[in-house]
């Protein structure tokens, strides 16, 4: 059998797919095109099996043409999905699914931990639950103690919670050049920095009252930043750096590449905002 992300199955050669799912996840899916959300079901899935390239293998059974292997996995309906890693029955799924559904399983099955960690916790800071966070955390550090990957999102979110002390503590035990130890790196930066600018109304209100007020206007972004208020204190380096270039040696222009670098690479506000700073320098 060639390396297709998309495969028919019946009986006879389900043991190549059983044999294939020790290199590479397999989602089994029983359908016909007699019954819609099957068909539908289908669909989404064979998008999906582009989409990842590989990661996953989309193995067909269409039960109009043989039923052997729905008899033998005891499938009750259609469309029915099993799931097979490693040789051995993984995961089912049975009913209609939709396709951000289908997107989830197969993040499930194809995320590295760390991925998968990135993005419980993204939704945990989402939803500011910073305390099933860390319970996230403290379960993948226990299980690899050693991975300086979960240690720089723990630095980071002890920072987030307030906790600088703490938040220190874990990064110096990252060793320098760790992937993604910038963002704690420079988040605990900032933090000591906003500890003495006093509070973030009054430098808003020192703005308001003045918009030409860069002094005020860094103190509001840094603060803005120790909030989480991504945008806001962007905006307010932006215009630092349109209105002056040279205050506090470029100190609009570096701000923003710091806030940016807490925000994650893939965040889209981010790539706004580095386009209207380039825009903004040429």
């Amino acid at each position: 059998m060639d390396n297709p992300p998309t495969i028919e199955v019946d009986l006879n050669t389900f043991p190549e797919v059983v044999e294939r799912s020790r290199q590479v996840p397999v989602v089994l899916l029983f359908w016909t095109d007699q019954v819609a959300p099957a068909a539908e079901t289908k669909g989404a899935l064979e998008r999906l099996a582009q989409q990842y390239q590989g990661k996953f293998v989309l193995a067909l059974s269409d039960i109009a043409k043989d039923q052997t292997l729905a008899q033998q996995m005891r499938v009750q309906g259609i469309p029915s999905i099993r799931v097979i890693v490693g040789g051995q029955l993984a995961e089912q799924m049975d009913g209609p699914q939709g396709e951000s559904a289908l997107r989830q399983l197969i993040d499930r099955l194809t995320q590295s931990p760390s991925d998968a960690l990135k993005s419980q916790l993204a939704h945990f800071l989402e939803v500011e639950d910073f305390d099933g966070a860390l319970a996230v955390l403290k379960e993948a550090i226990a299980a690899e103690p050693n991975n300086a990957g979960f240690k720089v999102e723990w630095a980071d979110l002890l920072l987030i919670k307030g906790d600088i002390d703490g938040g220190r503590t874990v990064l110096n035990t990252i060793p320098e050049g760790t992937e993604d130890r910038e963002r704690p790196a420079t988040r605990l930066e900032m933090l000591e920095e906003a500890a003495g600018m006093g509070e973030l109304g009054e430098a808003l209100n020192d703005v308001s009252a003045n918009d030409a007020d860069l002094d005020a206007r860094y103190r509001a972004s840094v603060l803005l930043t120790r909030e989480r208020r991504y945008e806001e204190a962007l905006d307010q380096s932006m215009e630092i750096l349109r209105r002056d270039r040279e205050f506090r040696e470029d100190a609009g222009r570096l701000t923003m590449i710091r806030i940016m670098a807490l925000m994650g690479k893939g965040s889209d506000v981010a790539k706004r905002y580095r386009r209207r700073m380039f825009n903004a320098l040429h």
